[in-house]
């Protein structure tokens, strides 16, 4: 479960930066309002956690084991990419990389060394669950900034 409080601790810290910085001009983004991005990160953080209890308590399940370890890896993937590669390329501080580094980084590593130690895993499972679950993920996040700016403007409008 250490990995449900290194995302939700990441989640947080991305929530609280992240809108304000995306509002600069870039070309490795587009900027997000608070409302819909809060609502994304949200709904990416109960997946998370979903991902983390449905293996917990369902192991025999391939389905399981498959979301769980392709949420591990893309959760790696992105503090290199995007958090990483664009504090770089920008040279300004991207929200999460931080947290991406040194939490989320070696909690989801360990987990992974463990099950590969355990002969749970293997590597073609490890990419192509990471592979899947992040387009998964990549194919959510706009929809879900539409949900949650819709949500924002529905309540608006009351």
């Amino acid at each position: 479960m250490s990995h449900c409080f290194a995302i939700t601790f990441h989640n947080k810290e991305e929530a609280v930066w992240l809108p304000k910085w995306s509002q600069q001009t870039s070309k490795f983004h587009k900027p997000v309002t608070p409302s819909e991005f809060h609502f994304a990160v949200f709904v990416i953080t109960m997946l998370a956690y979903l991902s983390a209890f449905y293996f917990f308590y369902n192991q025999a399940s391939e389905l399981a084991k498959w979301f769980f370890i392709g949420f591990l890896g893309s959760i790696i993937v992105n503090a290199i990419f995007p958090h990483l590669i664009t504090t770089i390329l920008m040279k300004k501080y991207a929200p999460r990389l931080i947290t991406g580094l040194f939490l989320n980084i070696p909690f989801n590593l360990f987990i992974i060394v463990q099950m590969f130690l355990n002969h749970y895993i293997t590597w073609k499972e490890l990419i192509i669950s990471t592979i899947a679950v992040g387009s998964l993920l990549l194919a959510l996040i706009p929809l879900l900034f539409k949900v949650g700016g819709r949500i924002a403007s529905s309540r608006e409008q009351k």
